[in-house]
């Protein structure tokens, strides 16, 4: 019995050769106050659907893997509070215990290797976390990024982050860091202050062909194409802030994310939270445009070489 339940719209686009987009979980069990997450998961799919493409929200339930969630599934991981964290390493055990899942990053694009899928919106990656000399906390995202062969459209990586340090781990890995009509990579919240990308992109059909040649090249090896956010919001002081209280509380692992988003969000007058509603509205409308470029030239490069199969007499 497969593990996953790929739910048909999504199955059929895979087979036909269109644009799907991978959609996380987290962002709707973990990320917003009460039930927001659900508003911004729908808004997501349809930012997707807008773009021409068809979303694929991932998430574990009653023991399978579900790609594809319908609304009345997204509404549970929405008023769920015990919904565990899924990472690339906490899929299978999640099935096979039964217990409900949202996917993160690295979680989603463990299963966007396994179903076919190659393009995948979010709102920030994780990285090297702040101290990590000392903690050795990073993300299981940037491993995954690595040997997925999938682009990521996030706002860079999320801000309570070394943003610096997950540039570095990022090109150690061979992830090709593209700018979204930007040269440097924003910092979640804001475009401005972060390392160079590794190079800018202007337009959907340019970042696809990137994509299609880098996978030729490596095979299986990811990309990030980072978008600036719609607009810049100044939270470095509220983020030392916020990082010195939740570690006085005693916060660790995968905990500390969430914790410091919600003390954000709090100090902020809910600015931090309009601001990522927007951004990840964005980058999904945005993996929707290049999913659709991408399988436009496959779909071009198809026929090109039917054509040289079968030349006219």
């Amino acid at each position: 019995m497969s593990m996953f339940s790929i739910c048909e719209e999504v199955r059929d686009a895979l087979a036909a050769g269109l644009g799907v987009v991978a959609l996380e979980t987290t962002l709707v069990a973990h990320g917003f106050p009460g039930e927001e997450g659900l508003a911004v998961a729908l808004e997501s799919e349809r930012q997707v659907r807008s773009a021409g493409a068809v979303p694929a929200t991932v998430g574990v339930l009653s023991g399978h893997v579900v790609v594809g969630l319908s609304p009345s599934q997204l509404q549970r991981f929405a008023g769920a509070t015990g919904a565990a964290k899924v990472g690339p390493r906490d899929v299978a055990h999640c099935v096979a215990s039964g217990e409900m899942g949202a996917t993160t990053v690295g979680g989603t694009l463990a299963v966007c290797a396994a179903s076919g899928i190659h393009f995948m919106g979010t709102g920030g990656i994780g990285g090297v976390h702040r101290g990590f000399a000392k903690t050795l906390d990073i993300s299981a995202d940037l491993r995954q990024i690595a040997r997925t062969p999938a682009l990521v459209v996030a706002s860079g990586a999320k801000s309570l982050l070394d943003v610096d340090a997950t540039a570095e781990m990022l090109e150690t890995l061979g992830v090709p860091v593209l700018g979204w009509r930007t040269r440097t990579l924003p910092r979640f919240y804001t475009s401005l202050g972060g390392p160079p990308v590794s190079a800018v992109v202007e337009g959907a059909d340019e970042v696809a062909a990137t994509a299609e040649l880098h996978w030729q090249l490596s095979g299986s090896a990811g990309l990030v194409l980072a978008q600036p956010p719609p607009r810049d919001l100044d939270v470095d002081a509220l983020l030392v802030e916020a990082l010195s209280v939740v570690a006085a509380r005693g916060v660790k692992g995968q905990a500390v994310t969430p914790a410091v988003l919600a003390y954000l969000h709090d100090a902020s007058g809910g600015e931090t939270i309009s601001l990522n509603k927007e951004l990840i509205a964005a980058n999904a409308r945005l993996a929707g445009e290049v999913a659709v470029a991408h399988a436009r030239l496959r779909s071009a490069g198809q026929e090109e070489n039917a054509s040289q199969d079968h030349p006219r007499l």
